[in-house]
């Protein structure tokens, strides 16, 4: 590998005969082929489940991955089986590199698809450039389809740039649009309805979300949290017939309902009924990887790249990290005191 600016630029994995290291596994026999990615913390949104209206103390830019730091971690994760990758944020499509990245693991051939999170804000911008980039999924922040509510949650007035995004997302060539929807008392829980129906006509998967406690300590315990049961009877009580499908692994409870294009999704993200499924690592944007959403451990990978640590050494680290897993978010919690307190310092 070449040298660059204190850091290495990995070769690109296109030969299709390379062999695989032992998968990432721990000692409960789940194994991890899924990396969740940050690629910056900041966001031309200021939602108030994520961060304040002023933002958070944002790290200096050279504490973020550099362009050849997020390859070599690419290409270290596939070695060890990892097939799919998501990018988020903040959000990635203030990256300038973006493209570069997504084109990048899209051409690694063990990876089998490479999707991204985002707001939608700048997406109808972006759609081609993300085609060709070799994107497979999209998903979209959007928690209400009312004007006035969107600039309530977000603090931006910018509903129609996101459901433009979301338009122009159907209508590419990108295989899977997804639509997230945090859900919360007493403000979107009445829409849930109005967002299934995008279903309907368009082929999406509309996900409820529930709360999670890393607002910067703006809304959570404000009795704003709408568990995922709460979302499975709003949901029957609307629709006569739920028919249970396969989807991913964080997609505990996904339907279909007759003569809809669509899928529907419950995700209890914070009730964590679904880490005995669990099949990714997260590593953020100054990297460093977390084994658990709700982990109190961290390891440093950025840093072992700069000092210039060997792949195997790096491929152990991970190992051992992922090896250390809790059996689930509720033990991880209880191991420490949190570090981060916003998503976007966590990776969305």
């Amino acid at each position: 590998m070449r040298k660059d600016n204190n850091t290495y630029t990995p070769p690109l994995v296109n030969d299709q005969s390379m062999s695989l290291d032992s998968p990432i596994t721990d000692r409960f026999g789940r194994t991890f082929n899924y990396l969740r990615l940050a690629v910056n913390e900041h966001c031309n949104l200021r939602c108030i489940y994520c961060m304040p209206e002023e933002g958070i103390n944002f790290l200096d830019q050279g504490k973020i991955l550099t362009t050849n730091e997020i390859k070599s971690i690419l290409k270290v994760v596939a070695d060890l089986g990892v097939s799919k990758v998501r990018l988020t944020g903040g959000e990635p499509l203030l990256r300038k590199d973006i493209f570069e990245l997504i084109g990048y693991a899209s051409k690694i051939t063990t990876i089998d698809s490479v999707h991204m999170t985002t707001n939608g804000l700048l997406l109808s911008d972006y759609i081609e450039k993300l085609e060709e980039a070799g994107l497979s999924g999209i998903n979209i922040s959007l928690d209400t389809l009312d004007p006035e509510k969107f600039k309530e949650i977000t603090r931006r007035d910018a509903l129609h740039d996101v459901l433009g995004g979301l338009n122009a997302a159907v209508k590419s060539n990108i295989k899977h649009v997804k639509v997230n929807v945090v859900a919360m008392r007493d403000f979107n829980n009445a829409e849930i309805h109005d967002f299934t129906e995008l279903t309907k006509s368009n082929d999406i998967t509309v996900r409820f979300i529930e709360l999670m406690p890393f607002d910067s300590h703006q809304i959570w315990k404000t009795g704003k949290y709408y568990s995922a049961a709460n979302i499975l009877e709003d949901l029957r009580k609307k629709i006569k017939v739920l028919s249970p499908i396969s989807g991913s692994s964080t997609e505990h409870h996904i339907f279909k309902i007759k003569g809809y294009k669509g899928r529907v999704a419950v995700i209890p993200s914070y009730t964590r009924t679904l880490c005995g499924k669990c099949n990714r690592l997260r590593i953020t944007a100054d990297g460093k990887l977390l084994n658990c959403l709700y982990s109190q451990q961290e390891t440093n990978i950025r840093d072992a790249i700069r000092q210039r640590l060997s792949e195997v050494t790096i491929k152990d680290m991970i190992r051992e990290a992922m090896g250390k897993k809790m059996i689930d978010g509720w033990t991880a919690q209880r191991q420490g005191k949190e570090h981060r307190e916003s998503m976007t310092q966590i990776g969305g």
